[in-house]
């Protein structure tokens, strides 16, 4: 098969694919002149069986991303062998850092079937269960001693090299946060704050208290050892008492 065609049915054998998975997908084709996009894409295929061993012999030519907004991404691509279909793989997000991944079990890939509504159902039933329990456990590691929020109060903790970090749960105390200057990590979820200018950093934290409060979302700001807040940060307040509005104990 010329490459022409096997670039027209991978790219519409994907399409369809990325239409029948839950969830929302799209779909795009990296055709054999991307060569720096085709060997980033590469470096990220989350496997050590299947579709390792046929990368080993044949480097990445061309290939189909399927795309979901979380950030989760798949790969179609060549089989190379006597069987006129393709092989999928999960893509590792680029955000997360290598600590992440340790003691994560990779989430093969697997040959896909010629028709791609089998092939959606194959993968629906079987890599993305894996990929999706695996997502879910490289983001956690990536939280490292991120204290995960609740819906009604939102855990702030320092970080090493002085941002503040925090994972909210709900649209509306990220929005809070955006309008303060933390910035989302598209891949994990995370909202940091950096340390350009901390007395910017103390006000962001004065300001979104009572943001946050007037939505019924409590804060609470983690010092780890030895970390201090900036000096013109506000002091600890004392806990809300029983019955008051704010639903948890706020400390900005």
């Amino acid at each position: 098969m010329h490459d022409h065609d096997t670039s027209e049915r991978l790219a519409s054998y994907a399409d369809v694919l990325a239409g029948e998975l839950p969830d929302t997908w799209t779909s795009s084709h990296l055709p054999p002149d991307a060569k720096d996009d085709l060997a980033e894409l590469a470096a990220r295929i989350w496997d050590l069986d299947l579709v390792a061993a046929s990368l080993a012999e044949h480097p990445l030519r061309q290939a189909a991303v399927l795309s979901r907004p979380d950030g989760a991404q798949l790969v179609v691509l060549e089989r190379h062998d006597e069987r006129d279909s393709f092989l999928v793989a999960a893509v590792a997000p680029r955000a997360l850092p290598d600590e992440a991944y340790r003691g994560v079990s990779e989430p093969n890939g697997i040959a896909l079937a010629d028709d791609p509504f089998l092939g959606a159902e194959q993968v629906a039933g079987d890599l993305l269960v894996r990929y999706d329990s695996a997502l879910a456990q490289v983001r956690d590691n990536a939280l490292g001693g991120i204290q995960p929020s609740q819906p009604d109060r939102l855990v702030l903790t320092w970080q090493p090299d002085g941002s503040i970090a925090t994972a909210p749960v709900g649209d509306s105390a990220g929005a809070v946060l955006e309008a303060n200057g933390f910035i989302q990590d598209p891949h994990s979820g995370i909202y940091r704050l950096g340390t350009d200018d901390t007395r910017a950093q103390a006000r962001a934290l004065r300001a979104i208290g009572p943001q946050l409060d007037a939505l019924g979302i409590g804060t609470a700001l983690q010092h780890p050892a030895g970390r201090t807040s900036p000096t013109s940060a506000p002091a600890p307040a004392t806990p809300a008492p029983v019955g008051a509005r704010t639903p948890a104990a706020r400390h900005r």
